[in-house]
């Protein structure tokens, strides 16, 4: 039987980063790369605000092609599903049969995901799907496996912003309110992973300074040889 050639969306998070750890043990599945949306004109993650440089690094320690979608700042959700198309024809020209995603119980985004690749032949994935009472021992397997994240994004109407630039660990989820999900799943946080199983060895990373956009707050996450601020 034929492997299946797997691309990952990959948001240089934690729920990407342990989707991929779950996809390389699976008999029979070859990820072939990684599907990431950057801001054009910030050349940042999408939402994450990841530059892109960490990512182009974590694809190095990861051992897989990175495959940017550019996207245009300000972006319609028209001009959004147009790269997007684009690059699943790509893949299809690149044998891709499936594309995994790490999202974990929201049955809104899962539907969405599914309806874009509907009839394109490259088949939807989620290794990781769940409950959302399933998300806090997915958060503990996630630490007892060694993956190690750093918190670049809150929802300030969901987390203080004194939680931007922690490390995703058990002291953070200690501290979480109790409305908020451990894997920050219905948006409350987001990461940027820079260490587990998953990479050939850990990326040093440092919290640079943080900014406020409406009722988002970003840590600048920084390699720890980078001397800007």
């Amino acid at each position: 039987m034929n492997p299946r050639r797997v691309l990952l969306s990959w948001s240089s998070g934690k729920d990407s980063a342990w989707t991929l750890y779950r996809l390389r043990a699976e008999a029979n599945t070859e990820v072939v790369g990684l599907l990431t949306s950057f801001n054009q004109t910030a050349n940042r993650v999408s939402m994450h605000a990841v530059r892109r440089e960490l990512v182009e690094a974590q694809a190095a320690e990861l051992d897989l092609p990175l495959w940017p979608v550019l996207l245009p700042d300000p972006c319609s959700n028209e001009a959004y599903e147009r790269e997007m198309a684009r690059a699943i024809t790509r893949a299809r020209q690149e044998q891709v049969t499936h594309m995994a995603f790490g999202d974990l119980f929201l049955e809104d985004v899962r539907e969405y995901r599914i309806g874009r690749l509907k009839g394109t032949g490259v088949e939807p994935l989620f290794p990781l799907w769940g409950t959302p009472t399933a998300t806090p021992d997915l958060a503990q397997s996630m630490l007892g496996g060694g993956l190690k994240a750093i918190v670049t994004c809150v929802d300030t109407q969901r987390l203080p912003e004194t939680f931007l630039g922690r490390t995703f660990d058990a002291t953070f989820l200690s501290k979480l309110p109790p409305h908020a999900d451990p894997c920050g799943e219905r948006g409350e946080f987001h990461t940027f992973c820079f260490g587990g199983p998953m990479f050939r060895s850990e990326l040093r990373v440092r919290a640079g300074q943080t900014v406020r956009s409406g009722q988002f707050g970003f840590a600048d996450v920084l390699l720890d040889n980078d001397s800007s601020i």
